[in-house]
Parts: structure tokens; C-alpha cells; sequence
């Protein structure tokens, strides 16, 4: 099939903005819960009321500081309270707030503040402040920094009080539908990061039909969901609108430390996050099972669950075997599982890079089924995603209602809908190029069955040539290699080359629990123990498990185990955790060398 579409769910507001959201709830479900955030390490619910009187109070707060109209705000902080409130509140001023991730470079800080004209700096700490001051000479258009740890929402709400409510309401009907709401700059795997203009059109399209079409996972009053992806990142912003527009209650962590504690005191009935979140979840759960000597009864659970969510979608479904086996389980290891994803969620949605069949059916198997999606800054987030009733394990759904996608000649995804952005900011050439022939074209590679679910097979870009002309998507066998506990990265080469080799490095997180149990020193690194037998004999043995799902032309031959992780400060990996394949290939030529002639 080369192109499908479906009915829009949700009618956009010609003449509203998404501030209309807040004024909304606070008028129809004033004394709901709509936020959860931390105070002295507790949980405390803020109601749809307060949450607008807070709103209003620090927007009146940027007018006073001089935030005029389509002026933009950037917003430098990790994913916290703070961060919506003032998103909001950006908006209820009538500016554009611009996301900036807080892990980002005063370099990065200068092009992204530079690039968008920013007025005025929102960061989160004295880090981040120091950070926009040291680049601040470069920065002519930006007129004052302000710091949430050092009180900055209140004050502004204190220094905003004698700006009236006229002029407020005035500026929160300022922008219509088809205005920016944000300006989001992309990771940048390559070059520098564009900024994806997206409109409040974009937005209302986007959260109103995802709401729509997944409605049982989003009742007000009823259901709750976890923020701990970047909210500097479009999937985080996702998360956020989409939970003010149902409304139900939304809870911000700024990292992923401590998720297992945040998940059991907030309970979220929805989790949305990125594969490495699912996959850390299984090996920590398997590697605590081998080390409690269980490890046998949790492999066979495993099995059982894959094989209980494959039958599900056979005419015949699950055997009385099956059936009876799952439910011995269920009490022994799965109930367990879905307790330390908080107890009380039945779904998950999943983006940003693909989720893997086996891991797809293994939640699906313990009771917790994971919705894989698919979108790009671009796109608003999510441009595609598996229905909660008719899930395809393996394909990334069918597109957002009110939306088209097209396979290309070539194979290319093209996409076409109320959520797309606009331009990329002061870069026409760039926006020409992606929007020809009035549709994005993605840069992905992809299919359509026959009941419109896609399933996305590389990057154009990405593609690798070896020297006897075969076509390698290396996103299907590193997607399968990473799985491996400890597999940390994997980077496919063999570009031009005789055969496909790969660079490897090893998560952390799990080498020294390995190390102990295989009687290797104390204390033992990736880089002591990358020519290490086992260590080797164990990396061989996720790499046959990747081979098993291409063909013989496209699987690995030889790998280099690498003597650390690929991290955002060495420039390897984006903020959102996607390889910087041109920066990787040059720090590591050596490296991809040596698979050749060693």
C-alpha cells in the first residue's frame, strides 16, 4: 500500500490557542487534580484552578518584564512542575517559548538563543544561568536571565501584580490557532540543530485526535501519567499538552534515577517513555531474578508471556496449556513486574526508536502493553501510533486521525497534516527541501500492510553500501543487538567495505553485576575487559542474536568492543539518545579500522 489515511477525531479551534485549555478546565473541572508535584519529597495534587491562578500569576509577571507578543522565551530547565507552569505561562503572555535541553553546551546555548531571538532565559540553576551568561556578549536580542531555584516563578508573580487581569485575558487570546506556539530545535545528528516552528493548529491536532483515539487511557479524574522524558524534547511536550487537553493529572520527575521509587508513590496509570526505559525495566528484572538463583523460573516466564501476547492475536488464541501456565506465572513473576511499573498502569506508549517485537510481546504477555508510535519534531511527536484496541506488535500503528502518510517511489515516508510544522525558523532553503510538493518528507525508510500500520526499516542517510553493492538499514540488527543487558550501543559500519562490522560499547549498569558473577576483578571497566574471552564469547553471542534477523549480506562479521559509552558530552549522542553516526565514525576510525585489518 502506498498511502493511508484516517478521519480526524477532534475538530481544531479556528480562533483558539492552547491556553484555552487551562482557562477550560479550570471552569469545567475546577477542582480536579490536573497536576502532581513534589514538596518535601511528597506528592501533592494541584487542581485545575490553582494551576491557572498560578499560570496567570507568573504571566503577568513575564508582561512586566517586558515579554511583548510572538516575542520568544527560552526555557532551560530539566523536566519539572516549573517547567509546565511557565510553558503555559510563556503562552498566556502571548510569547513562543523555546525549549532548550538542559544538558546543552553554552555553544549550543548561543545558537539556540541566538537563532530564535530569545528576550528572555528561563533556567533552572545557577549552572544554567552561568552557562547563558558566559555566551550572554554574543546574545544583543536577549534582555534578562531568570532562575527557578532562585525563586524565579514567585518572583515574577510578585513583580507582575500590578498588571491587570484586562490586559492579561487581552494577551491570552492573543495568538489564534495558526500561530507558533514553539520554536523546537532538533537534536542535530548532523549539523547544526534547525528550529521546527509549531503552531498552536499543530498542537490541538496532535494531542485533540490522540486523546480521542486512545480514550480509555486518558479519563479524567480517573487516570494520571509520569513525566520523566525531557520536556525540553517534542514527545515530552506531547505528554504535556495531551494531559492538560483530556484532563488528567500529570506528574513531572527530572530524571530517571529514581524511577522505581517515583513510579511506586505516583502510581501513573499511563507511562510514556523511549525503548531503553523497557529494556533497563526487563534486564534489571531477569538480572535480580539470576542473582536471587531464579533466574531459570524468570526465562521461562518470559517465554510464556511472549508466547501468551503471540496467541492473542491468533483466531484460536492462548491454549488451556497456555492459559493455565500464564496464570502460575502471573502470581509468581508478572503481578511482581507490573508492580514496580507502579501497579496500577495497564499501558504504556513507546517512541524515538523502535521497541523490538520480543519486548513488545513480553509486556503485552505480563499484563502491561506497550504502544509503539512513531513521529519527529517535525510532526509534533507522534505521526503514528498502535491503537490501544487493535495493536500490531512490530509496526509503529496507523497514522494520527486527520492525517495522511505516503510511501514514496523510493520508500520514503512522506507525511501530510494539521500537525506539521510550519518552516524551520530562518532557514527557507532547509524548509523547501523537507515540505516539496506540499508534504514532509521524513528521511525515513518504510512500508504500509494492507490495514495502513507502518513499519519504519531505516534512514535514507543511514543507509549502508558495502563494496559488493548491498543495501544495509542498520537500525533492525542494532535495535536487536541492543536489547543485550550489556549492550549499551551499537553503531553498524561497512560503508564501501567488504563486509558489515560493528562498534559496540557496554552498559555500566550491568558490567559489574557480569563481572562478579564470571569472577573478573573488582572493579573491572569496559576498557580492561574489552579483550576479555567471556566478555567477548557474551557480546558474540547479542551480536548472533542480531545476525538472526537480517540476511547473511547484512549481518555483522566482526565487531570492536569500545572502552567506554558514547555519551552527549564527547558530542555521540544527541540529548534524546540518537547516534551521531558522522561524529562516532571520525572519533573511532581507528577503531572501524582495525575490523578490517586486524
Amino acid at each position: 500500500m502506498r498511502e493511508f489515511s484516517l478521519p480526524a477525531l477532534y475538530e481544531v479551534p479556528t480562533d483558539g490557542n492552547l491556553t484555552d485549555l487551562i482557562r477550560r478546565n479550570a471552569s469545567q473541572h475546577p477542582d480536579v487534580a490536573v497536576m502532581g508535584r513534589k514538596v518535601d519529597g511528597v506528592w501533592t495534587d494541584v487542581t485545575a484552578r490553582q494551576f491557572l491562578a498560578e499560570v496567570r500569576g507568573a504571566a503577568k509577571g513575564l508582561i512586566a518584564a517586558g515579554v511583548e507578543p510572538g516575542d520568544r522565551v527560552a526555557l532551560l530547565s530539566r523536566t519539572r512542575y516549573e517547567w509546565v507552569l511557565l510553558d503555559f505561562a510563556i503562552w498566556s503572555a502571548g510569547a513562543v517559548t523555546v525549549p532548550v535541553y538542559e544538558t546543552s553546551s553554552p555553544e549550543q546555548i548561543q545558537w539556540i538563543l541566538g537563532d530564535s531571538g530569545a528576550r528572555l532565559a528561563l533556567v533552572e540553576s545557577a549552572a544554567h544561568q552561568a552557562a547563558v551568561e558566559s555566551v550572554r556578549a554574543n546574545l544583543p536580542d536577549l534582555k534578562g536571565v531568570r532562575q527557578i531555584e532562585d525563586d524565579a516563578v514567585a518572583r515574577l508573580t510578585a513583580e507582575g501584580a500590578d498588571v491587570s487581569e484586562e490586559l492579561l485575558d487581552a494577551r491570552m487570546s492573543a495568538a489564534n490557532a495558526d500561530d507558533p506556539a514553539t520554536i523546537v530545535y532538533t537534536s542535530g545528528t548532523t549539523g547544526r540543530p534547525k528550529g521546527c516552528v509549531l503552531t498552536h493548529r499543530a498542537f490541538f491536532a496532535e494531542c485533540g485526535n490522540v486523546v480521542e483515539r486512545l480514550k480509555p487511557l486518558f479519563r479524567t479524574g480517573e487516570c494520571s501519567v509520569l513525566l520523566f522524558l525531557p520536556a525540553a524534547h517534542v514527545f515530552g511536550r506531547l505528554v504535556e499538552v495531551a494531559s492538560v487537553m483530556a484532563p488528567i493529572k500529570l506528574g513531572c520527575v527530572p530524571d530517571i534515577k529514581n524511577l522505581t521509587d517515583e513510579l511506586a508513590s505516583f502510581r501513573p496509570t499511563l507511562i510514556l517513555g523511549v525503548p531503553r526505559v523497557f529494556e533497563k525495566v526487563y534486564n534489571s528484572a531477569r538480572a535480580k531474578a539470576q542473582a536471587d538463583g531464579k533466574g531459570k523460573i524468570f526465562d521461562k516466564a518470559a517465554h510464556t508471556a511472549i508466547a501468551y501476547s503471540r496467541a492473542i492475536g491468533t483466531p484460536q488464541g492462548p491454549s488451556f496449556g497456555l492459559k493455565l501456565k500464564h496464570k502460575v506465572f502471573d502470581k509468581l513473576v508478572f503481578s511482581k513486574l507490573r508492580a514496580v511499573l507502579g501497579g496500577r498502569g495497564e499501558y504504556a506508549i513507546s517512541g524515538g526508536a523502535p521497541l523490538g517485537e520480543r519486548l513488545g510481546h513480553f509486556f503485552r504477555g505480563i499484563g502491561f502493553t506497550v504502544l509503539e508510535g512513531y513521529g519527529l519534531t517535525e510532526s509534533c511527536a507522534a505521526t503514528a501510533f498502535n491503537p490501544w484496541d487493535r495493536q500490531k506488535i512490530g509496526t509503529v500503528g496507523q497514522p494520527l486521525p486527520g492525517s495522511v502518510v505516503r510511501i514514496a517511489d523510493d520508500g520514503e515516508v512522506l507525511l501530510h497534516g494539521e500537525h506539521i510544522f510550519t518552516e524551520y525558523w530562518n532557514n527557507p532553503a532547509a524548509t523547501a527541501e523537507a515540505l516539496a510538493d506540499g508534504w514532509f518528507h521524513t528521511g525515513d525508510i518504510g512500508t504500509l500492510d494492507e490495514d495502513g500500520y507502518l513499519a519504519i526499516t531505516g534512514r535514507k542517510k543511514e543507509i549502508l553500501v558495502t563494496a559488493g553493492g548491498k543495501n544495509v538499514a542498520p537500525a533492525v540488527i542494532e535495535d536487536r543487538i541492543r536489547a543485550h543487558a550489556l549492550v549499551a550501543e551499537c553503531m553498524v559500519v561497512g560503508d564501501g567495505r567488504p563486509f558489515v562490522g560493528a562498534l559496540v560499547t557496554i552498559d555500566e549498569e550491568f558490567l559489574g553485576r557480569w563481572a562478579s558473577e564470571h569472577g573478573k576483578p573488582a572493579g573491572s571497566t569496559a576498557a580492561s575487559l574489552r579483550d576479555d574471552a567471556d566478555l567477548v564469547a557474551e557480546v558474540q553471542r547479542a551480536i548472533d542474536d542480531g545476525n538472526a534477523a537480517v540476511s547473511k549480506a547484512e549481518s555483522v562479521r566482526k565487531f570492536r568492543i569500545l572502552p567506554a559509552q558514547f555519551t552527549e558530552e564527547a558530542g555521540h549522542i544527541t540529548p534524546s539518545l540518537k547516534l551521531k553516526r558522522n561524529v562516532v565514525a571520525k572519533d573511532f576510525a581507528d577503531e572501524i579500522e582495525a575490523i578490517y585489518t586486524k
